[in-house]
């Protein structure tokens, strides 16, 4: 069975609403998505890292829960896990505030084993600060060069302070490896101000020939390869919860590519009418993502699609 290598950053989410704490979960939509797909029963594994501190093992055992591989989080010593506290307002605009300390020889991860059109999730801060992004872009490459879908998250912890200019090299470089990019509006308005997505993948993505796909949570998405743009209406109801919409949608569509055993070779010339239809099962689990608990599939739900996984 193909394989899922998810790497990003283990951290703990709480919402604040009120002055007051209303629920803690793993935030993320690396984690989250993995999460989910492990549920469903395919084989994933978690590259991360968190402490060995009771949130540490907190974030870990949630992994194991949903039956994802943990052997790839690095566990240290030195500092603490990351948490991160969301203070919602009555505009329904987040105040994000990320806390946690990180030792100063990071990410000592064990590399799981990569074959050709496994599919590789990648994003967050991971992705373009040193030092880790130095041993996690050698993982890339190598996945690269095997064949491997290599899905690229282009956002991060929103909160997190970071000089533009500086990691700008880090997310081009990013995208030359990578068969297919996934962002949204504030992605895009934070790495490339006052750009749309038309430009963000004229300007920046189409010369390395990665598929991009902009997604508004909730609402559509819009798909460009080459000189084309397919755009695919969302008809599922209403959420507030983009982080699970958007965790849902990346596990939707990684299940329908390795269900529908859509391999590296096909992603460059998938047609229109095929994205449609995998764009039809991300929006699928988005919607069952997004109103859940935890921002994963319900047990309900795994065992439905489960099945035609195991056929």
């Amino acid at each position: 069975m193909r394989k899922v290598i998810a790497i990003g950053e283990s951290v703990l989410d709480t919402v604040y609403c009120n002055h007051k704490p209303v629920s803690s979960f793993v935030g993320g939509r690396v984690s989250n998505a993995a999460a989910s797909l492990a549920e469903l029963g395919l084989h994933v594994s978690m590259v991360s890292e968190c402490c060995t501190d009771m949130v540490g093992d907190w974030v870990v055992d949630f992994f194991e829960k949903h039956h994802v591989d943990t052997k790839s989080i690095d566990r240290y010593t030195d500092g603490s896990t990351p948490l991160a506290a969301i203070f919602k307002s009555d505009e329904g605009q987040d105040t994000i505030v990320n806390y946690g300390q990180y030792p100063a020889n990071r990410f000592n991860v064990i590399w799981p084993r990569i074959d050709e059109d496994d599919v590789v999730l990648f994003g967050s801060y991971y992705a373009i600060d040193e030092p880790q992004r130095e041993r996690l872009f050698d993982l890339l490459s190598y996945a690269a060069e095997r064949k491997a879908i290599v899905i690229y998250l282009p956002g991060f912890q929103h909160g997190t302070q970071f000089n533009l200019t500086k990691v700008m090299p880090n997310i081009l470089e990013n995208f030359e490896v990578s068969s297919i990019v996934i962002d949204h509006d504030k992605d895009i308005n934070t790495m490339f101000p006052n750009q749309d997505s038309d430009k963000v993948y004229n300007n920046h993505i189409r010369f390395y020939g990665s598929t991009y796909i902009h997604i508004t949570p909730g609402e559509s998405t819009a798909i460009y390869k080459g000189m084309d743009k397919t755009v695919c209406q969302y008809s599922g109801g209403d959420t507030n919860n983009h982080l699970g919409w958007q965790a849902g949608f990346i596990a939707g569509l990684i299940y329908d590519l390795i269900v529908k055993d859509i391999k590296y070779s096909d992603i460059a010339t998938l047609s229109p009418s095929r994205w449609e239809e995998v764009m039809h099962t991300a929006f699928e689990f988005a919607e069952c993502c997004s109103r859940s608990d935890n921002n994963c599939v319900t047990s309900e739900f795994a065992q439905q699609r489960g099945v035609s996984l195991n056929q």
